[in-house]
Formats: C-alpha cells, sequence, structure tokens
C-alpha cells in the first residue's frame, strides 16, 4: 500500500511540473513585488513633457551656473594658474589629493581608470601618441596629426597646471575636455601622466 502511494504521489508531481511548463509566451504581465521601482514618474533623455511650454523635458540650466561637479572655487584648482595669472601651477595642489581616498595614490589610480578612457584612445596606453585613432588613420590611408608622446622632453618638464589647462581647454586637434571631466578627475590625469612619464624615463637620468 505504502508502495502505491508513493507511486501516486510521484506521479502527481509530475503531471503538476508539466503542467507548469508553458510552450507559448505569457499574455499576463509579469509578477513584480516592487512595481514602483519598474514604473517611475520620470522623464527619459530628451524626452517630451506637458508641463512645459516648450514641452522639453530637459530643462535649459540657468545662465551663470555651474555643476557642482565642475566648480572650484580656488582658482589654481580650477584654472590651473597662479592667482596672478601669469604663470601655471607647478604641481598638482595638495587639497586636491586630499579630495581622493588614499591620497595621491588614490589620486593616481583615479586618473589612470580616467586616462584609459578619455585619453588612451589617441595618447595610446602608455602615452606614446600610437592610440587607436592614430593607428587606424594610419592604416586607412587618412591624413591626421599624430597625438603628442607625453614622454617627450618638453612636456616632461612643463608644469602640472599647464598640463591641466590643455585638457580642460585642447589644443590643436586635441578638443577641450572641461565641459567633460570634472576638475578633480582632470588633476587625477595630470598625475598619472607624472607617473607614466617617470615609469618609462631613461634609467640613466639623461634627459633630468
Amino acid at each position: 500500500m505504502n508502495r502505491a502511494i508513493q507511486r501516486l504521489v510521484a506521479l502527481a508531481l509530475v503531471v503538476f511540473g508539466a503542467g507548469a511548463c508553458r510552450g507559448q509566451p505569457a499574455e499576463d504581465p509579469p509578477v513584480m513585488l516592487m512595481r514602483n521601482m519598474y514604473h517611475q514618474q520620470r522623464y527619459n533623455p530628451q524626452g517630451e513633457s506637458a508641463y512645459y511650454g516648450d514641452h522639453r523635458a530637459m530643462r535649459t540650466p540657468p545662465q551663470g551656473t555651474v555643476p557642482r561637479e565642475n566648480y572650484a572655487e580656488d582658482e589654481r584648482v580650477a584654472l590651473g594658474r597662479e592667482p596672478d595669472g601669469r604663470s601655471y601651477v607647478l604641481t598638482v595642489p595638495h587639497e586636491v589629493a586630499a579630495e581622493f581616498r588614499g591620497g595621491m595614490a588614490g589620486l593616481v589610480a583615479r586618473g589612470h581608470e580616467r586616462f584609459d578612457i578619455y585619453c588612451s584612445p589617441c595618447h595610446g596606453r602608455v602615452g606614446d601618441g600610437q592610440g587607436m585613432v592614430f593607428l587606424r588613420a594610419r592604416v586607412t590611408g587618412y591624413t591626421y596629426m599624430m597625438p603628442s608622446n607625453l614622454h617627450d622632453d618638453r612636456l616632461r618638464h612643463v608644469p602640472d597646471g599647464q598640463l591641466f589647462a590643455t585638457i580642460s581647454n585642447g589644443i590643436r586637434n586635441m578638443p577641450a575636455y572641461g565641459s567633460q571631466i570634472p576638475v578633480n578627475d582632470r588633476w587625477a590625469i595630470v598625475a598619472y601622466v607624472r607617473a607614466l612619464q617617470l615609469s618609462q624615463a631613461p634609467a640613466n637620468g639623461a634627459a633630468q
């Protein structure tokens, strides 16, 4: 008797299991325990709004405002120049490094990450100017000015503030990244470029 009951239970499990497998897509909406995480009252980028008169969901920032991540009260940090405006800041400001966990080490690590994203396509991962943009242009026969080799002796001796200003404002074919990369991240890139230059510096110190 017990064996018969066991067989019936096993058969019932097989029947219920087979019934749970549907051979076609379900038309019922999915079961969501927290629907407010799926259906949110928000606007999509470049979406339409019925609230504003111009029907644009994305609003134009008020004139004269600056995003908080791009604001720096100290002109040395914001512009890379000394207060008199006549010279560049020689080294990365200490207050910038203090914003990163681990101090200068954290700053360089962040700079490594940002450099690989924004700079390496042109300057290459090692900063030699042999990035994918240049290499692809050369292969296809397109005339393209070779990006600067960051290990040139001239660039190894320019002030850190000048590198920062170049990233911010652009130079020659290089576009300005001031609107894309926050202030501290630009300084982080400068710090990483210096570390990259040290890693490739001549062992005999001939180009000091």
